[in-house]
């Protein structure tokens, strides 16, 4: 199998296959709300996201006219812009993690030409060691502690390897059958690593391959009914895998694993006839992206799937379901999805955040530290009918609870009223993931 320029970290697998099994949603879909990425800069073309970290930061680039620019995002903080490497104007950000170490790839053209694996941690960016020879390289996952996987070389020589402080090292573990890593799409906070290998028997079947960094033995996934071989794409901290199963090149179809439960199909969404998972959380939630005559990205919550273009409101102008550049990528530990759509004719990076009842505290202090007593905090906007209202304790506390009318994914305007003190500014914004328990809030004096 030819592997597509790592720049991009998508295999095609839309092949017209015979129709199978739909998924059948009689369970409640989640509710979401979307949320444009942005560009990193004025006039930039389009913007992809490709995976999110456990703590929602996401990642992709934001392309423009003769290069792309690496990018993070929060929902607090929005897209900021990551500096590429001296002499690539191509570069992505691949994976993150919560600790600020976010990794990618950099290249010569946008097709991924004379790449190298690149690793940016306080905003600068720098070159991962490459095994002594190579001068080719990807990273396209990274865990806590900074480990990241993706392969060295190319083509028929591109091997599986990963990245600790100053050193790579190849993954040359081999399953019973003799398979081996051609590239790592993925690594968890277990050092678990998955991705792609070939069969030195059967060339033509793709490998669906898994490694704990230590052990001696590398493992094989297996394949769904009517397949031989797959794709691993994701792994969550908590060890499941999802990916591809196919036969030999074919198109192929959605599947989680576990070392319990071994490989399990994923229902593809309706009207679909096959897909790839992306990326998998904690929970067995999985996102990525069928196809028929359009891309169609998904959720599979466990129990059903679903697109996500039914799971946000109506009237919010994403296309996600009538182009072929639509995607879901990436899934945090809080069910954020991140993704790329079509958004006003342009093709944008968006970030799906689910709406539920949430609380918010904080507390009301002076400049030197000291809680202010009978301040009067308001919340309101959103879909609130009215604002809500609570005073700080004693010492400053305050709280509102979830049953309050208060959700994540909604904006509010927060206000804060004193008779003794005054505040600047006297209101702020807040848009929330999930409970709020640090909105903290200081007089002038």
């Amino acid at each position: 199998m030819r592997i597509r320029p790592i720049l991009f970290l998508v295999v095609s697998l839309f092949l017209p296959v015979s129709l199978i099994a739909q998924a059948k949603t009689t369970t409640v879909p989640p509710a979401y709300n979307i949320f444009d990425m942005g560009v990193v800069q004025s006039g930039d073309s389009s913007v992809q996201a490709f995976r999110i970290s456990p703590g929602n930061v996401g990642v992709g680039r934001s392309l423009r006219s003769g290069g792309s620019q690496a990018f993070t995002w929060t929902l607090k903080g929005g897209i900021v812009g990551l500096p590429n490497l001296s002499g690539f104007p191509y570069c992505v950000a691949n994976s993150a993690n919560d600790t600020g170490t976010v990794v990618g790839v950099c290249a010569t053209t946008v097709f991924g030409s004379g790449r190298v694996p690149v690793v940016w941690q306080n905003g600068v960016a720098s070159q991962l060691p490459m095994p002594s020879g190579e001068t080719l390289g990807d990273a396209n996952g990274v865990n806590s502690s900074g480990t990241a996987a993706g392969s060295v070389d190319g083509g028929s020589q591109q091997v599986g390897v990963f990245y600790t402080g100053s050193t790579a090292t190849y993954l040359l573990q081999t399953t019973s059958t003799g398979c081996f890593f051609r590239t790592a799409f993925d690594i968890n906070n277990s050092s678990l690593i998955v991705g792609f290998g070939i069969d030195p028997s059967n060339a033509a079947r793709n490998v669906g391959i898994i490694h704990t960094i230590g052990s001696p033995t590398t493992e094989e996934v297996g394949a769904l009914p009517n397949a031989n071989g797959a794709i691993a794409f994701g792994v969550s901290n908590a060890g499941h895998v999802t990916g591809s199963s196919m036969m030999n090149q074919g198109s192929g179809l959605p599947f989680i694993w576990t070392q319990a439960g071994g490989m399990v199909e994923v229902p593809l969404p309706t009207g679909t006839t096959q897909g790839s998972g992306r990326a998998v959380n904690s929970a067995g939630w999985v996102v990525g992206t069928a196809s028929s005559a359009f891309a169609i990205p998904f959720l599979y919550d466990g129990t059903a799937t679903y697109r996500v273009a039914d799971l946000i409101p109506s009237g919010t102008g994403w296309d996600l379901s009538t182009n072929t550049s639509s995607s879901a990528m990436g899934i945090s530990e809080d069910n954020v999805i991140v993704g790329t759509g079509v958004v006003s004719g342009a093709v944008h990076a968006y970030a799906m955040v689910p709406v539920r009842p949430i609380s918010v505290s904080g507390r009301v202090t002076t400049n030197s530290g000291a809680g202010i007593r009978n301040a009067m905090i308001t919340i309101s906007g959103g879909d609130l009918t009215a604002p809500v209202h609570t005073m700080t304790s004693g010492f400053g506390y305050f709280r509102f609870t979830a049953s309050q009318g208060l959700k994540s994914a909604t904006t509010y305007t927060v206000s804060v009223a004193s008779k003794r003190f005054t505040f600047t500014p006297p209101t702020q914004p807040l848009t929330a993931i999930k409970d709020v328990d640090d909105l903290n809030i200081i007089a002038d004096q």
